[in-house]
């Protein structure tokens, strides 16, 4: 009885002890170690304007519209994308008839609006949600095709708007881990800030 006993409080007290340091002083120090390093990242890589406002986050896509502005990616997280409540992919297969139409009704929207020929290949990223739907970036490709369309709309020289798509490319992680990718909110905001 004594033996069963002694083992019951050395289960309770390596559960307490271990419950203090999983439960309290790890996170305490991991958050210490982020907001003291990296205070950027741990606050949600938050980009704000000059008066404070909020704008969005460097890691969450966004909606924008317009002919001044690139576009993003489609999202399917939400009734109207980019909802982080209900980030996800459409789940729909590549034998899935639905995924095929959305794509053929994209890529004939993305050309319209971006006053390409028919016969123009469009980007896979530019008619393809991302599997979380919150996916900030596009692909070069997708922000040269668009380039055109924001520099006639905002009166700007070709070769400026493309400096900036290059300006706001980010390069695979390593240089081999990923793809190449343009921040679709840096970059409008890059254009809002130019002078007028």
């Amino acid at each position: 009885m004594n033996s069963f006993a002694t083992q019951i409080r050395a289960a309770v007290g390596s559960t307490l002890v271990l419950a203090i340091i999983c439960c309290g002083a790890y996170p305490l120090v991991v958050t210490a170690i982020g907001r003291t390093a990296f205070r950027d990242q741990a606050d949600g890589s938050l980009i704000k304007d000059s008066s404070g406002k909020l704008l969005g986050s460097s890691l969450l896509g966004q909606t924008f519209t317009g002919e001044k502005y690139f576009h993003s990616r489609p999202s399917a997280a939400g009734a109207s994308g980019y909802d982080a409540t209900s980030s996800s992919g459409s789940n729909l297969g590549p034998t899935s008839q639905k995924l095929a139409d959305q794509i053929k009704e994209r890529i004939a929207t993305y050309r319209s609006t971006n006053g390409l020929a028919d016969n123009q290949e469009v980007p896979a990223d530019a008619v393809t949600a991302s599997g979380s739907g919150l996916d900030p970036h596009i692909s070069p490709a997708n922000a040269a095709l668009q380039a055109q369309r924001v520099a006639t709309a905002r009166k700007l020289p070709l070769e400026q708007v493309q400096a900036l798509i290059a300006e706001h490319t980010a390069q695979a992680d390593l240089g081999i881990l990923g793809d190449p990718g343009v921040n679709v909110l840096k970059l409008n905001l890059a254009l809002d800030a130019l002078p007028r």
